[in-house]
């Protein structure tokens, strides 16, 4: 079956819309607005955007628009979506600003959803503390002592949970990835993936859930590069991620597999 690939330019950036990689077998579907288009140098978006947005799009009920301006989330355009994705990390320049910010807060204590990729747990850092209980855990920042993952390479990733909705019939995988271990916060989160660190022997949450108002967090910062983003079991975490920020059972996908190695 052929692509569909649709761009849909709005008053502050165009919109592309993920194709659905099969036919939808329910009439209910959320939209997901995926935030990009700036990040630490050594996050490639332009690469990763794509691989996550197709990733998801492997659920026909979630239909997937990406912008590559995060200033778009200044606009009440936001409101027509049902979770907001951020895969951006506005790096050593200001993050979207108080409109922004105020506008992403009320979508999410109003109900809606938001999904945290990797390095958006450094989106507004030094800049807006709500923010921290909105993402439930934030990038602890640079500084003396502070050690921000494991060197590149591979680990594995266990289920901390085996109840949520989110991970019902998945199991641990393997992956290689940054293992972030520069997470805080004291915001109540529910760890759903964990990882062990092969420096200092700790476990450090991969992927957890959290609530803020009446909405719904899913947060995991795997995910460095499209390599990372390509493992089955990671994409299908997404996938179920943000199919429950939406307010939809998650369900598994028949292509996603665990990863081996």
């Amino acid at each position: 079956m052929g692509l569909l690939v649709v761009w849909v330019m709005t008053g502050l950036s165009w919109l592309w819309a993920a194709p659905a990689a099969v036919p939808a077998t329910t009439t209910e579907k959320k939209s997901i607005l995926l935030v990009t288009g700036v990040d630490y140098p050594g996050h490639h978006w332009r690469e990763t955007a794509p691989v996550l947005a197709e990733a998801l799009s492997k659920d026909p009920r979630l239909e997937v628009f990406r912008v590559d301006d995060p200033v778009f989330l200044d606009s009440p355009a936001i409101n027509k979506y049902d979770v907001i994705l951020l895969h951006f990390q506005n790096w050593q320049q200001p993050g979207p600003g108080e409109r922004a910010r105020e506008n992403l807060r009320q979508f999410v204590d109003g109900g809606k959803g938001v999904v945290l990729v990797h390095f958006a747990c450094g989106a507004w850092f030094g800049e807006w503390p709500e923010f921290a209980k909105v993402a439930g855990r934030t990038w602890g920042g640079p500084g003396p002592g502070v050690r921000q993952h494991d060197p590149f390479g591979p680990f594995r990733v266990e289920l901390a949970v085996s109840d949520h909705p989110i991970l019902r019939g998945m199991t641990d995988f393997d992956t290689q990835d940054e293992l972030y271990t520069c997470l805080v916060g004291d915001h109540p989160i529910e760890v759903l993936a964990q990882a062990k660190s092969k420096v200092d022997g700790k476990y450090y949450p991969m992927a957890f859930v959290s609530r803020y108002g009446k909405g719904r967090t899913f947060h995991c910062v795997l995910g460095h590069d499209v390599q990372a983003l390509s493992v089955p079991a990671v994409q299908e975490l997404y996938r179920r991620g943000c199919a429950w920020a939406g307010g939809l059972a998650p369900v598994a996908q028949p292509a996603a597999q665990p990863a081996t190695k």
